[in-house]
């Protein structure tokens, strides 16, 4: 019995341990990683479409509007946004209604290798892997591997995929206008399309233009 439960334990181990080898196998530029959602597209005979495309080749207009939308302080932070976390966990205590706190690295570690879905375990194991990979990876790096591997819509994966399905361009020549609708949809993409947006997309769009527009020091991580 004490045999089994050691290898067990040995198997968790590894199991929770392979991912922080795949963050330093992941810092080699030439590598392409996959997400876990792709994986199980491909379990389940859906396929999808990913077309890598290099940091520097995607629109500035695209990079601003996602971290506008989704992680204004990209910069400022280790992967974690304490500030908004504490915030998070006091409203929690508090019985209230919580509100995301997920910064780009988490998303990104989120994707990479766990499943998506709300619980305090996927966040648990999320945290660590986000502090990892910002640790490990520069700012670009990081930021080229979420917009390669972010989900635009079912079976749409990585921006360039996503501008081509949406908007019939590559993701170098994205408008600030499409690149603040594709920002908006990232949250919910399954139902919210960037290419036939709603009322309410619209104005969030409209929003994020404006921030975008007056990123300057956000986005310095990135720009030299």
């Amino acid at each position: 019995m004490r045999t089994h439960l050691r290898k067990a334990g040995l198997a968790l181990l590894g199991l929770l341990l392979f991912p922080y080898l795949l963050i330093l196998f992941y810092k080699i530029d030439l590598v392409r990683p996959v997400s876990t959602l792709m994986l199980w597209d491909l379990a389940s005979f859906q396929g999808y479409d990913r077309r890598w495309i290099e940091f520097e080749d995607i629109a500035p207009v695209l990079v601003q509007s996602v971290m506008m939308s989704e992680d204004g302080q990209y910069c400022s932070h280790a992967g974690v946004d304490w500030v908004q976390m504490n915030g998070v966990i006091d409203d929690a205590l508090a019985g209230q209604q919580t509100r995301g706190a997920s910064t780009i690295p988490m998303q990104t570690a989120k994707n990479l290798f766990l499943w998506n879905g709300r619980s305090f375990i996927r966040k648990g194991l999320e945290l660590p892997l986000a502090l990892g990979a910002d640790f490990v990876w520069s700012k670009r790096r990081l930021m080229e591997i979420y917009l390669n591997i972010a989900e635009w819509g079912p079976g749409i994966y990585g921006v360039e995929a996503a501008a081509q399905h949406h908007f019939k361009t590559s993701a170098s020549k994205l408008s600030r206008r499409q690149a603040a609708l594709l920002a908006v949809a990232l949250p919910n993409p399954i139902t919210r399309n960037a290419s036939k947006p709603g009322r309410g997309m619209k104005r969030l769009a409209s929003l994020i233009e404006r921030r975008a527009k007056g990123s300057g020091d956000y986005i310095k991580c990135l720009y030299d």
